[in-house]
């Protein structure tokens, strides 16, 4: 008997620790109710992307928070997204758009965090070299138009509404042009020591006119995490050019029914 007990353990514990290794969204058919909402901006960007988003949130009863991200280090943006997720009062989903990917990765270990949104965002893995995945798919136009000032760095005019904003109106993209907020060079060389996606549900809004990251770059980082997955046809800035799609994703993720 002590041998049969023996064996039945160790089929189950290897079920177990072979179950730890799948993605978050393959693990768990549902999500937690959340009532608050943390969302992370990108390069090239501000808090303010998210506002047709937020007031979205808001009307379907949600406590929705834009993090202003310093766009310095990888450890300080992580840092600011946490002491935002720690003023939160119960279960949330963190969302990040482009390069902030990267911060809901780390970030969404915080014990707040319920699931993760990733909208047309960097998904890398513990430890992954992003530039050197983003290196096997074809380059986006948009890295072409990346200029530095010293070790800040920036999206030219003609990049940013052509290959960033390429579904906004022309007036509105330049608007968002004048007050994108420059980068750090450092900034480009951070690298996640945890990937939250591994342990929480996830959720994907490819781009598919994307021309900052790589549509099926997208695409294999949405899969590769188990993330339920919508594509959007709208350019890197979905958040301003779809806030409907994007806001429902988010409630999907919040356990909130859409209306």
């Amino acid at each position: 008997m002590a041998q049969i007990d023996r064996r039945t353990f160790t089929i189950a514990a290897a079920a177990i620790a072979a179950a730890s290794l799948l993605p978050a969204a393959a693990r768990s058919a549902t999500v937690p109710i959340a009532k608050n909402v943390v969302l992370v901006h990108g390069l090239f960007a501000d808090g303010s992307c998210w506002s047709g988003v937020i007031a979205r949130l808001q009307a379907a009863g949600l406590n929705a928070t834009a993090v202003q991200n310093p766009l310095t280090t990888l450890p300080e943006a992580v840092a600011s997204a946490q002491r935002v997720l720690a003023r939160q009062d119960g279960p949330t989903v963190l969302v990040g758009h482009s390069f902030s990917g990267m911060i809901v990765t780390e970030a969404g270990m915080h014990p707040n965090v319920s699931a993760l949104v990733y909208v047309a965002a960097r998904a890398p893995d513990a430890g992954e070299d992003y530039t050197a995945l983003a290196k096997t798919f074809p380059t986006p136009p948009a890295s072409a138009g990346i200029v530095f000032d010293g070790d800040e760095g920036r999206l030219s005019e003609i990049a940013f509404l052509r290959d960033f904003a390429g579904d906004l109106p022309e007036a509105k993209a330049k608007v968002l042009y004048a007050v994108q907020e420059p980068f750090h060079r450092e900034l480009l060389t951070g690298k996640t020591t945890q990937a939250a996606w591994r342990s929480k549900p996830s959720f994907y809004a490819v781009s598919t006119e994307d021309r900052t990251i790589n549509p099926d770059l997208e695409r294999f980082m949405a899969k590769r995490m188990g993330a339920k997955t919508i594509e959007v046809k709208a350019s890197h800035l979905s958040p301003i050019s779809h806030p409907q799609e994007i806001a429902e994703l988010i409630m999907a993720a919040a356990g909130q029914p859409v209306k």
